[in-house]
């Protein structure tokens, strides 16, 4: 769902660089759907032109640790950035806590009612029935390190940890669920409004796991006044209004 393109296309214009640029932003997978929609009407806006590299928090913020060229960097989890401020690799002036998310557990097709919250009597059995539970990799990327969390808190990894099939970012996890190549999957609920072959049969409680916030920060090296503008941008009411319509909430400081 596009919300309001007028409101963002007023923001976008009212924030126009006096010359059109490029700008490169490295963003977590999860984010795709919404800052798609933000970006295509910036770039209709303003004449600048946004490459988006979607991937794994670890995978990108490693890429801008060897110098890969970026503008922007926006993780799901604080720990990656942190590690980006720590060897000097953002701009810590312009670091923010851009949104936060909820965690669930999916399953293939269409779905009906509410998904209730999971407890640690949850059968994962009878929901796997010989199959794998989808999940990113649970020793680095922020959905799979949460979900680990989440099932460890609930006393249910163990009962799990045979059965887990990792994959390398979150969407990757959501395709296979999609595709019905997993029965079951957990991803972040922005992930499940977002992907129409899958639906929702439970939601982990947020006590469970660490908050889920994505924090937003320019790259050290960057020169662009356009990636300041558009960080700013991302920041404003129309903006927040995307990431609304595609659950994301606001970050745990801001709640």
């Amino acid at each position: 769902m596009r919300l309001p393109a007028a409101a963002l296309t007023a923001a976008i214009l009212a924030a126009t660089p006096a010359a059109a640029g490029e700008i490169t932003i490295f963003a977590a997978a999860s984010l795709q759907t919404a800052l798609d929609a933000i970006v295509a009407d910036w770039q209709a806006g303003t004449g600048n032109t946004a490459v988006v590299s979607y991937a794994g928090s670890p995978q990108l913020a490693r890429q801008i640790e060897q110098g890969a060229p970026a503008d922007i960097f926006i993780s799901a989890s604080v720990e990656w950035m942190d590690r980006l401020e720590e060897s000097a690799a953002i701009d810590p002036a312009t670091r923010l806590d851009l949104l936060g998310n909820r965690l669930v557990l999916v399953a293939p097709g269409e779905g009906a009612g509410e998904a209730g919250e999971i407890g640690p009597d949850h059968d994962f059995g009878s929901g796997l029935n010989g199959g794998k539970l989808a999940i990113a990799l649970v020793d680095s990327v922020p959905a799979g390190v949460y979900g680990k969390q989440a099932l460890t808190s609930l006393d249910l990894w163990d009962d799990v940890e045979g059965d887990v099939a990792q994959a390398d970012n979150v969407r990757a996890a959501l395709a296979l669920v999609a595709a019905q190549e997993a029965p079951l999957g957990i991803v972040y609920a922005t992930d499940a409004k977002a992907e129409p072959g899958v639906h929702v049969v439970g939601v982990f409680p947020g006590g469970s796991h660490d908050p889920i916030t994505y924090p937003a920060a320019l790259v050290a090296d960057s020169e662009s006044a356009a990636a300041r503008e558009f960080l700013d941008l991302l920041q404003g009411e129309a903006a927040t209004a995307i990431f609304a319509a595609e659950g994301f909430s606001q970050p745990p400081a801001r709640q």
